[in-house]
């Protein structure tokens, strides 16, 4: 499959086997706790299909002018791959195994600097890449310090546009039906901004942990209303006793 522009010609090929993909290191030391808990979250809610991809730091690859490019984004989801999951093992190329990724999300390191690149020439720069090559519909820029969002979105122009967040700094995904945005929280013993989820009723999507203690909590709420419940009938005994009336048993 191929795309033609003015400028350079996209075709989606295979990443032949003996491509070397690079190994960079991860320069967060958060960035796998907070790309696990985007998918984790969208799993437990039943909003993950089987047939999805949510890929971290994993080759993403279009083949421009004759040349194969590689970008690995810190979180990406894919909605549909059309061919079995082995066959991605490596890289994804668009179009030839599946649908284009619908949001890329990077997470800032302390130096920022690849994910706002708008070099054309090769090796492109990641904003070009997502924005002109892959036409990414959603592309947020996160920063993990200091809990700041970006969030692009492809318009009509097919160029991205800064979006506003709503008032409750949370920002709506159409594709997706569900509202991406900060939290300041817990999890993995690191207290400070994660990325979450919330469903179009304004309902946060939980991680396990999350739902183990407010499974918790609901059967402790259960106990102490059946604890009050059996205390109300031990009085009203007592009471019918006093007035010389036996309860029924039951």
């Amino acid at each position: 499959m191929m795309l033609a522009s003015a400028n350079y010609t996209i075709t989606w090929e295979k990443l032949p086997d003996d491509f070397v993909l690079p190994d960079d290191p991860v320069d967060n030391i958060n960035q796998p706790a907070i790309a696990a808990a985007l998918t984790e979250s969208l799993q437990l809610a039943g909003k993950l299909p089987a047939n999805a991809l949510t890929p971290t730091n994993y080759g993403i690859c279009a083949t421009i002018d004759g040349k194969i490019a590689v970008k690995a984004p810190d979180w990406a989801y894919i909605p549909q791959i059309t061919v079995a999951r082995s066959e991605v093992v490596r890289s994804y190329t668009p179009q030839l195994q599946g649908d284009p990724p619908m949001l890329v999300l990077e997470f800032l390191s302390a130096t920022p600097g690849e994910e706002y690149s708008i070099k054309e020439t090769y090796p492109p720069g990641k904003f070009f890449f997502y924005e002109r090559i892959l036409q990414v519909p959603n592309y947020g820029i996160f920063d993990p310090e200091t809990g700041r969002l970006e969030f692009y979105h492809l318009g009509d122009t097919k160029q991205y546009r800064l979006q506003h967040a709503d008032q409750q700094n949370r920002f709506w995904i159409p594709e997706m039906q569900l509202f991406l945005g900060v939290w300041r929280g817990t999890r993995d013993n690191r207290e400070d901004y994660w990325l979450r989820w919330w469903d179009e009723a304004g309902n946060l999507l939980l991680w396990g942990s999350e739902r183990v203690e407010a499974e918790r909590q609901r059967a402790e709420t259960e106990r102490q209303r059946a604890e009050t419940e059996r205390q109300r009938a031990e009085r009203l005994a007592a009471q019918l006793r006093a007035a010389g009336i036996e309860p029924e048993a039951e």
